[in-house]
């Protein structure tokens, strides 16, 4: 895949990873998808809960390591659907899910684990890699749309750091 833009970044604790994906989730717009990629515990849905919260979001946010998909109507109208497939047995099963729905009406979606809808997946905008450094995170940010890169202009984190 053709990268439009790169980050990469330490982040010191969990309020350092909820900001990021906070700063990310404000240049965020319709239909945009992203690809959340690390370990189990890198922070994938902490990161999420800081893309919610750039999005208006304060109430709770849940992993959806056994519903598969949790779902956020915004005040703004918009839906913002964060999936986790790392349950996932066949990649068919997201069309049970309504995954093509989620899509179609212009959510933006966030999906953890992403391998394992191989082939049944969009190519993604932004690929959101976590992973453990030290006391902290390590944060790689690639873009790999136009739109991608047009995410990273609009929350002022187009270079690397």
């Amino acid at each position: 895949m053709t990268s439009f833009g790169l980050i990469q970044t330490f982040l010191a604790d969990e309020a350092a990873t909820v900001d990021a994906g906070a700063k990310i989730g404000a240049g965020l717009i319709a239909g945009n998808v992203i690809f959340l990629v690390g370990e189990l515990g890198a922070g994938k849905t902490t990161f999420t809960r800081g893309v919610l919260r750039g999005r208006g979001h304060m109430g709770a946010v849940k992993s959806p390591t056994y519903t598969l998909c949790e779902p956020y109507e915004l005040d703004d109208t918009h839906l913002v659907c964060h999936l986790d497939l790392y349950r996932l047995s066949d990649p068919e099963e997201l069309e049970f899910l309504g995954f093509r729905d989620y899509l179609a009406s212009g959510a933006i979606v966030l999906i953890e684990w992403p391998s394992r809808g191989e082939g049944w997946l969009p190519n993604p905008d932004l690929k959101i890699e976590l992973s453990e450094r030290g006391s902290g995170r390590a944060l790689r940010v690639l873009a790999l749309t136009t739109q991608g890169s047009q995410v990273l202009e609009r929350c002022g984190v187009d270079h690397v750091e």
